[in-house]
């Protein structure tokens, strides 16, 4: 497939180097001059547990130079996706498709408004990305699973392609017929820990550690569980405790949350798109999320007081 990779930061450079690597026509998009210079120079340098690969593919600053492509990963933080998508229209053929893979909860109908609805499909993926510079990536692929779907639940042929072309490229890929629900489940984990993580300033080690703060994700949880729930929307947790402890599966004591890099970074953060849309969602069905609300707040206090610094 030709695929261009909106946002080709630590995550999007994991999947589409990978994607590359397996022999498909991919473009890395990023506004970062450092690191799409690295990329033309040395190639893409992926590091996962096997060691490291450099990856051939080409990176590019926007899309101005572009034609279009068979399918658009959207990786860009959420708060950027219309910016990103209104800028991306060099890349939008007949029948192209453009596939969200951001956390957060929102993103297909920005997508949608600027696309149509008929060409965006849904999904959430599992892998993980850490940039270590300019053009160089820890990419953790090995048995991480992305899901995606179509918005109307079905078994389409078009989404079976892409998942087949992941799966080809070693990226574990499930199509959903229930993605509202996928992308629920993916809201629950980051309920769980993003918020908390910021405001502390705490790794996953001492996170769990202290039982106050699992009380008060706990009860984060249980409201978004509550919100899904009235919104009609089918769940596979029962318990928020196995949303907590999912957050932390296989991960090293000093793993940050991207909440927390983003602030340690004096970035604003996604927290409209996750406890945000929480609230959100909670207020149209009538659903209270008063400690979802007290987490938002604390975290655009963070980002106001560093802004300010």
């Amino acid at each position: 497939m030709k695929i261009a990779v909106l946002g080709a930061g630590a995550l999007g450079c994991a999947i589409g180097g990978t994607l590359a690597t397996a022999g498909n026509d991919v473009v890395l998009i990023n506004r970062n001059a450092a690191h799409v210079e690295a990329i033309r120079t040395h190639g893409l340098r992926l590091r996962g547990p096997e060691g490291e690969r450099r990856v051939a593919v080409q990176a590019e600053r926007d899309c101005r130079a572009l034609g279009p492509v068979d399918l658009v990963i959207v990786l860009v933080k959420s708060f950027h996706t219309q910016a990103a998508i209104a800028a991306a229209t060099p890349l939008i053929g007949p029948q192209t498709l453009v596939l969200s893979l951001q956390n957060g909860l929102g993103h297909e109908d920005i997508l949608a408004e600027a696309v149509g609805r008929e060409r965006v499909i849904a999904g959430k993926t599992y892998v993980g990305g850490v940039m270590l510079a300019p053009g160089q990536v820890q990419a953790g692929v090995a048995g991480k699973e992305t899901l995606i779907g179509e918005l109307d639940g079905s078994d389409s042929p078009r989404v079976r392609r892409i998942a087949d072309t992941f799966e080809a490229a070693g990226l574990r890929t499930t199509v959903s017929t229930t993605i509202m629900g996928t992308i629920w489940d993916k809201l629950l984990i980051n309920v769980a820990t993003g918020a908390v993580s910021g405001i502390t300033g705490l790794g996953y080690g001492p996170l769990y550690a202290i039982p106050e703060i699992e009380a008060t994700a706990l009860a984060a949880v249980q409201e978004a569980m509550d919100v899904a729930r009235a919104s009609g929307v089918a769940l596979s947790y029962t318990d928020p405790r196995a949303a907590w402890t999912k957050a932390a599966a296989g991960l090293p004591a000093d793993f940050k949350t991207s909440m927390l890099q983003s602030l340690e970074k004096g970035s604003i953060t996604e927290i409209d798109f996750i406890n945000g849309a929480v609230v959100r969602w909670g207020q149209r069905c009538g659903v209270p999320t008063p400690v979802n609300a007290t987490l938002v707040a604390c975290i655009k206090g963070i980002e106001h007081a560093r802004h300010c610094r």
